[in-house]
């Protein structure tokens, strides 16, 4: 079984923020890219330029802690005054540590029931 977790924010962004919300998501996959246990973490926006999807995939529970402490938590307060969370979706068998750093935006957790993954 793997150890890695993954998630699904969903997010509203406040109207006439998009260019400052823009730019600070380029300030933050910057810093992500420098984490060694981020697999995957993605920004998706739809055509009116409301609502973004983020897609973040870590090696296991301690490398999203490291995500989330040290590389978002500079960014949190900036980050959260120009969104909404309308919801996150939490993939993976994340730790106690990761699940209370979730819970607070709500997160619903899912359990693998069959599948596979090739990479």
């Amino acid at each position: 079984m793997s150890k890695e977790i993954y998630w699904v924010f969903s997010i509203s962004v406040k109207v006439g923020r998009f260019d400052e919300f823009k730019r600070l998501v380029g300030e933050v996959v910057a810093e992500t890219r420098k984490e060694s246990g981020a697999l995957a973490y993605e920004y998706s926006v739809d055509a009116d330029q409301s609502t973004v999807h983020i897609f973040e995939r870590y090696r296991d529970s301690a490398a999203a802690i490291t995500h989330i402490d040290q590389t978002f938590v500079p960014f949190a307060e900036r980050f959260l005054s120009l969104v909404t969370v309308m919801g996150l979706v939490v993939y993976g068998a994340p730790d106690d540590v990761v699940r209370s750093r979730l819970d607070g935006f709500g997160a619903v957790y899912m359990s693998l029931l069959d599948g596979l993954s090739l990479s």
